[in-house]
């Protein structure tokens, strides 16, 4: 049984973070911005952060984003533990779903990408660690919604 101060720190933990982060893209989309990045780059950072948050209240425990290696092209947007099982998170955000769903998005070559990443991250872990991947839609269908809907696909093939 979890102490009433414990149980506080886990029902709120990323709270103050996530209001501090949707602040900040509040004031960003308010004040000139010097960011040069097209809008649909800085949508999917955005979706990223949401996917973050919002994996950690499901239960996750993160340990890297945006994984690139010197070895191979392509990145891993999100890497984190559900209990035992190390996951392998693609994260698809979308304005809409009139045109492709955002797991529809994750197509051959994408990975292909990804499984080549996943084989240059495990080779960092024991041979018989578990694993898997998983696909997270992010979808702002609002104008400027602060709250977007967020779909989780676990366990999703990675085979062509």
């Amino acid at each position: 049984m979890l102490s009433a101060r414990a149980s506080y720190k886990f029902r709120f933990a990323g709270r103050p973070t996530q209001a501090v982060l949707r602040f900040l893209d509040w004031l960003a989309e308010h004040l000139p911005s010097a960011d040069k990045r097209a809008a649909h780059h800085r949508t999917g950072r955005r979706g990223e952060e949401a996917a973050y948050f919002y994996l950690r209240k499901l239960g996750y425990t993160m340990v890297a984003r945006n994984f690139r290696s010197p070895r191979s092209r392509g990145e891993i947007d999100l890497i984190g533990w559900e209990k035992d099982v190390l996951c392998f998170v693609e994260v698809k955000t979308r304005t809409t779903r009139d045109v492709k769903p955002g797991e529809a998005a994750v197509d051959r070559h994408k990975r292909r990408l990804v499984a080549t990443m996943v084989r240059e991250y495990l080779r960092r872990l024991p041979p018989l660690c578990q694993w898997r991947f998983d696909v997270v839609s992010v979808y702002y269908e609002t104008p400027k919604a602060s709250q977007p809907q967020i779909e989780v696909f676990r366990n999703a093939s990675l085979t062509a």
